[in-house]
């Protein structure tokens, strides 16, 4: 050493054993004993012969016990890290900080572990924080420090060499550095101050080298003992909080995460059987696994027992998708969903953490993949209970059953081996919606075999079998008239269908709801589950079918609706409804008549009842006629008044003049509003346009017009009139009154 320069073999090293490769290895250097014992000697010879400050991990508790002043400097983890990535980025390294910060942590797990003056902190030492600290800072903090506890004169309690090494024998009896006679006593400390020459370091280093041609033998030698991959047996020397520490006879021991030993944790001094992962990782350290040394042991097994078609035993962990994962003594499997029993899980959850029994069915050995299955165990005990059971079962067997599996149209029964379909007709004689409203997964039923499949193997059951057929002797429990009671289970636009008991429904057809009233939909008088009663009308047993009637609980008005209503009589009545025809007006509760538009009146053209009336206005009306077979009456609002037609003719003669209002002006001609509440027609629907816009120019709606009489229309209540005379003048309009 020049200076602060670092000389090796005559070649300056200062900055290149700052480099981080050489950085990474020195944990593992420092771990050997014979290395940490020269290296202590040399640190106290050099601080025997001057003043010194001098850094590192065991310093103030292995190589300067008795120093004057102790330090210890602590940062954050990551604070150390960004320090050491700005020193290696200035000296032309490129690390991450993941990567800076990773090396620093492994650093201090193994110095701390090192059985050769781990580090730790002096009893007797300052520490001081530098997290937040530059340089400068910290220096000044440690001459405040020194400062303030000033002690002129040096410690007279330098340790000899013979303490040196009896400290380092202390700390590892079993290997003596120096032999007892070669040791010596040391009157004064300062004697061993001496200069040492160029020639000196050339000797020291090459004595260095002899220690590391000796090492590296050693070193060699163990490798031969050792290679990547392999299963071999350790001694556990120490347990930590994360670590465990393992001695496989190799140039420094391993660690392996406590977390791989789970909840088995090792004693010191116990053997186990580890896995070589690596002799050295790119940080020169020995990668073992606990881990990996269970799952190959297991899988060696495995491979056995697959190839003897073996049943294994395995805890089922998690759930994922497809399946479930399964830990046979430490290898992973996958158990399919479908593979987990013979019929089908709805819950998956409730199988997490049970033990159960599996056969391999697949095993990669390429990607250590294992799939198992539990259904094929328990197939094949089925299988004998399936064969012994078919050849004992016969149509009309009474059986019991547990409930497999529930489909919208049927139930699988589990028959003991053999699945058996319950389907959805033959499980209540009663109407059903689904068959879960009877039956639950897992229920044991007793059900009837009702066919049977021998080529096929499929097996028919059935459930209401077991019970009578309802429909024995159902007309002496329901008799022709007699009044039944049950619910609403359909209602269609036809009618209600009631259920009277299970197996017999009756249908209330829509026209026997009621005598009087119209009804569009049943929905109108009755909802699902309504208890209906109503009289029993017919029954067909051998089509299954009852016909009921609810009306027929009340006497039928229309029995004596011809004394109450006569042809001629004239009665008031309520508008209900308004229809292209005519209007429905209704003469009492539930009884309606019909007035046809065409009975409405006598003298106008009546296209819609709306032109005339109103729903809810209260009118009076003619009886024409009562049909009681129909059950309908027809009334008439024109009766009301004396047919005017024969006073219309006498009055609008063919060549008579007429006087009216012009009401509209239409295509078809002009609506002129004569006397006697009759309307006159100018035709104009067979001119020309041309023409026809000649002629209604001649008059305006409001107008008041005198015209001839040209013929009168009955059918069509119209008198029509001459067009001419629109077009003529005063003179030739007395002219034509002359001449008519």
């Amino acid at each position: 050493m020049e200076g602060d320069r670092i000389f090796l073999n005559g070649k300056d090293v200062t900055d290149r054993i700052r480099l981080s490769d050489v950085t990474e290895a020195v944990s593992s250097v420092s771990a050997m004993k014979a290395v940490r014992k020269k290296m202590v000697s040399l640190q106290r010879e050099i601080g025997l012969k001057q003043d010194c400050v001098v850094d590192g991990r065991d310093i103030g508790t292995v190589v300067f016990p008795d120093a004057d002043y102790k330090f210890f400097l602590v940062a954050d983890t990551r604070v150390r890290a960004e320090r050491r990535l700005k020193e290696q980025a200035e000296k032309g390294e490129k690390l991450s900080l993941d990567e800076v910060i990773r090396q620093i942590e492994m650093r201090d797990r193994m110095d701390s572990s090192r059985d050769q003056s781990p580090l730790k902190k002096a009893d007797d030492a300052i520490e001081i924080n530098t997290s937040n600290l530059t340089i400068d800072q910290q220096v000044q903090r440690i001459i405040d420090k020194v400062e303030s506890n000033p002690n002129d004169t040096m410690k007279e309690s330098f340790m000899t060499e013979e303490e040196t090494v009896e400290q380092v024998e202390t700390e590892n009896p079993q290997e003596p550095v120096i032999a007892e006679a070669e040791k010596k006593s040391i009157a004064d400390p300062y004697d061993l101050i001496k200069h040492v020459t160029r020639e000196q370091v050339e000797e020291i280093s090459e004595e260095k080298e002899e220690i590391d041609e000796e090492l590296s033998t050693l070193y060699n030698r163990t490798l031969k003992k050792f290679n990547d991959d392999k299963r071999v047996m350790g001694h556990v020397i120490r347990v930590g909080e994360k670590d465990v520490v393992v001695d496989i006879g190799f140039k420094s021991e391993g660690m392996i995460p406590l977390e791989e030993f789970g909840d088995k944790i090792p004693e010191v001094g116990e053997q186990i059987e580890i896995y070589v992962d690596k002799i050295e990782d790119q940080h020169g350290q020995l990668v073992l696994s606990k881990k990996k040394a269970d799952f190959l042991k297991s899988w060696e097994v495995l491979k056995q027992k697959y190839a003897d078609n073996d049943i294994i035993e395995g805890k089922i962990i998690k759930r994922i998708k497809g399946g479930m994962v399964v830990d046979l003594n430490g290898v992973e499997a996958f158990l399919p969903g479908s593979q987990i029993d013979v019929r089908p899980i709805t819950d998956f959850d409730a199988y997490i953490g049970k033990t159960m029994d599996f056969k391999i069915v697949k095993l990669n050995e390429a990607r250590k993949n294992i799939v198992i299955s539990h259904k094929e165990i328990k197939e094949e005990t089925l299988k004998e209970q399936r064969e012994e059971l078919l050849s004992q079962i016969q149509v009309d067997q009474v059986l019991k059953g547990r409930v497999k599996n529930i489909t919208d149209f049927g139930v699988f029964v589990d028959l003991g081996g053999v699945d058996g379909l319950l389907h959805i007709t033959d499980m209540s004689w009663g109407r059903i919606n689904h068959p879960s409203e009877m039956v639950k997964v897992d229920d044991i039923i007793t059900v009837k075999v009702i066919d049977y499949d021998t080529e096929k193997q499929r097996v028919s059951l059935g459930l209401k079998q077991l019970t009578p057929h309802p429909w024995e002797e159902i007309e002496q429990r329901y008799p022709i008239g007699s009044v039944v009671k049950g619910r609403a289970v359909s209602i269609t636009n036809y009618g209600i269908f009631v259920e009277l008991e299970k197996g017999v429904e009756g249908l209330i057809h829509i026209s026997e709801l009621s005598w009087t009233q119209h009804i569009k939909h049943p929905s109108e008088l009755y909802n699902l589950n309504d208890e209906i009663e109503a009289k029993v009308l017919s029954i067909d047993s051998e089509e299954r079918k009852i016909s009921l009637g609810v009306k027929q609980l009340q006497p039928d008005p229309w029995e004596t609706i011809e004394q109450r209503y006569t042809e001629g009589m004239q009665v008031k009545g309520v508008v209900r409804n308004l229809t292209q025809f005519g209007a429905f007006v209704e003469l009492e509760e539930g009884i309606d008549g019909l007035v046809h538009v065409s009975d409405l009146s006598w003298t106008r053209k009546i296209r819609h009842p709306k032109e005339v009336l109103q729903k809810g206005q209260e009118v009076d009306v003619v009886i024409l006629e009562v049909n009681t077979d129909s059950r309908k009456i027809s009334l008439g609002i024109k009766q009301l008044e004396t047919n005017p037609w024969d006073v219309i003719e006498e009055k609008y003669k063919p060549g008579s003049m007429a006087k009216g209002e012009v009401l509209k002006i239409l295509e078809k001609g002009v609506i002129v509003q004569l006397e006697e509440n009759v309307e006159g027609l100018i035709p104009m629907g067979d001119m020309s346009k041309k023409d026809r816009k000649n002629y209604t120019k001649a008059v305006k709606v409001g107008e008041e017009v005198e015209l001839r009489v040209e013929k009168i229309d009955r059918d069509e209540r119209k008198v029509i009139l001459s067009r001419d005379d629109l077009i003529m003048n005063e003179e030739e309009k007395e002219i034509a009154k002359v001449i008519s």
